[in-house]
């Protein structure tokens, strides 16, 4: 094998999978691996806010054609170029949402570190991947990413008070349902994330974190899912990736977009009937100077999210014909993990959905406990940011027009009379807008966010525009989202709601799911007939048919998780890191 290739490792992808693989193979080739990834990286504070910034937070470069929703490719025309950190995409009976950015998925999603149960690697998952198996790895995630649960409250009065919390919990308990305070990948301080300790930092205070990158103890501003402008989350660039560009010298590359993938010859030159051995050349588009580029390398992992890499995959084996060994399997067995999100909206009981971390707990249907596959999922509390309670108030006169009508007239009419005898307070202008927000909608409205083990038979391919489509059963998984209406109708009842709202996607005539948690197509499997990458000992994480081509992300998962698949995936790329360097991880990275 050539010993003058450029690097020994590209990492495409920089989320869970593509952190992991960093660090661990920086940390064996220092200097030797190059980091890919398509979207930008946002310092402290840069994340977008504004709503016309919000709105150009959304991925549509040029030349793009996959299918989007159409207020995106609205967006597009009018400004051109986009590479938000949003990545929309919309198909028959399922939509996505995933990430375009640094870090990758650890900067937009909700933050939780959750083990799935036993029983799910039961069925459908090779024989040697078990969660007794993954479970020092598990182990060793939880520590680096620092989950832990949201840090108790002494009283109401305390700060870290979550009345969602507490709320949910109270429906559980009615529900006769298990529920438990949820680990998540918060910043609290180095001793209460990483040390053990149960005193937090103060909210808003700034340190270093245990590898050397600022960050800001949780100010429970809500704004987790729309990239944290405090640093409070515990996002791949503040360990994994963090460690892998500043200890181990990895070199990264943003807003550059991989187009192919090409074996070489024993001379370097790219050699589309290769299988590997003499390694790779990779092409890249780069988005913000523009030009085609290309780097050798040893080694490549695909770590760009389940949509990404399968649709990078299968490019290259069907459309340039670089990698025609890629198994069948590709695109096989495609899990939206049962995500379903609803609102229970106008209730009687105050829930406070714009205070807190996303997600504090889980309520567990049939999943852990007394497992039914038919309707096993996990209903999970959910916060959003103050910009968006602003809005969800001024929906107070939509919802209940009649309601805002007379309290206007009353308010209206208190102020006339208040004009003739001046001792009353009534008059003043904060005394009416007291009166007519004391019923705030986002105060009496709460966020239902749903998972669950749908029957992962979804079936990714490539349209005719070389983009991803989706063949999405969504009738075959009626008992399960049956199953998370009934709860949710239920716990609309238990605030006194007035509305059970499903996301507007699922109601007629779209009829569409809509995921954050796509996952499969390149399942984990014994040999190629089975799945697409290797969970055998000595070859893991390697797609069959090649050497030194392997993938780390959601899109391994045989079927779907249920759980959140944060830990499931960060727990698999330390399994498949271990594989290919023969070091045991450890925290300290």
């Amino acid at each position: 094998m050539s010993t003058t290739l450029q690097h020994e490792a590209v990492v495409i992808g920089s989320g869970f999978g593509g952190g992991v693989l960093s660090a661990r193979l920086s940390r064996q080739w220092p200097g030797k691996v190059l980091i890919l990834e398509r979207g930008k990286e946002y310092p402290l504070g840069a994340y977008p806010r504004s709503p016309a910034d919000m709105a150009d937070n959304v991925w549509c470069p040029d030349g793009d054609t996959a299918r989007r929703p159409r207020h995106v490719r609205r967006r597009k025309a009018q400004r051109g170029h986009l590479t938000g950190m949003f990545d929309i995409r919309h198909f028959d009976k399922i939509d996505t949402v995933t990430s375009a950015v640094y870090g990758g998925g650890s900067q937009i999603y909700a933050n939780v570190f959750l083990r799935p149960p036993e029983a799910v690697f039961e069925q459908g998952w090779p024989a040697g991947v078990r969660r007794e198996v993954l479970a020092p790895y598990y182990d060793v995630a939880q520590q680096v990413l620092g989950a832990r649960p949201v840090p108790p409250a002494s009283s109401e009065d305390d700060r870290r008070y979550i009345r969602r919390t507490e709320r949910f919990q109270q429906f559980a308990q009615e529900a006769k349902l298990p529920t438990r305070m949820a680990d998540i990948c918060v910043y609290f301080g180095n001793d209460y994330s990483y040390r053990g300790s149960e005193q937090p930092l103060p909210l808003g205070v700034q340190q270093a974190n245990r590898y050397g990158t600022l960050q800001t103890s949780c100010t429970y501003c809500g704004e987790c899912d729309i990239g944290c402008n405090v640093q409070a989350k515990n996002s791949v660039d503040h360990n994994y990736l963090h460690v892998a560009r500043h200890r181990y010298n990895a070199a990264v590359r943003t807003q550059c977009e991989v187009e192919r993938i090409v074996p070489l010859d024993a001379s370097q030159a790219d050699d589309p009937d290769g299988d590997g051995y003499h390694g790779y050349r990779v092409y890249f588009r780069d988005l913000r100077m523009g030009g085609t580029h290309s780097v050798t390398t040893r080694r490549v992992v695909v770590s760009a999210g389940t949509l990404g890499t399968n649709e990078l995959l299968m490019r290259n084996r069907d459309v340039h014909k670089t990698l025609p060994r890629i198994s069948q399997r590709l695109g096989k067995q495609f899990s939206g993990n049962g995500d379903f999100l609803a609102f229970a909206v106008d209730g009687k009981k105050e829930v406070n959905s714009t205070y807190g971390p996303v997600i504090t707990q889980y309520t567990d249907h049939h999943l852990y406990k007394d497992l039914d596959r038919k309707q096993a999922f996990l209903l999970q509390d959910a916060s959003y940011p103050t910009q968006v309670g602003w809005a969800t108030a001024a929906l107070g006169p939509v919802m209940n027009p009649f309601d805002m009508i007379w309290t206007t007239c009353k308010q209206v009419l208190a102020y006339a009379f208040d004009k003739f005898y001046p001792g009353r307070k009534r008059s003043s202008v904060g005394y009416m807008m007291q009166k007519l927000f004391s019923h705030d909608l986002s105060e009496y409205s709460a966020v239902l966010l749903c998972m669950g083990l749908d029957n992962a038979k979804g079936v990714l391919s490539l349209n005719k525009d070389g983009y991803l489509d989706i063949d999405w059963p969504q009738e075959s998984n009626s008992s399960l989202y049956d199953a998370i209406i009934n709860l949710g109708e239920r716990f609309t009842q238990f605030i006194g709601g007035k509305h059970y709202v499903p996301m507007p996607n699922w109601l007629w005539p779209i009829k569409n799911n809509v995921t954050v948690h796509p996952l499969g197509g390149c399942a984990l499997a014994e040999s190629p007939e089975q799945g697409v990458v290797s969970a055998v000992q000595g070859s893991r994480g390697q797609v069959f048919g090649y050497h030194g081509l392997y993938v780390a992300d959601g899109s391994l998962m045989p079927t779907a998780l249920g759980a959140n698949p944060v830990a499931t995936i960060t727990a698999l790329s330390e399994w498949i890191a271990h594989d290919i360097t023969g070091v045991t991880p450890d925290a300290g990275l």
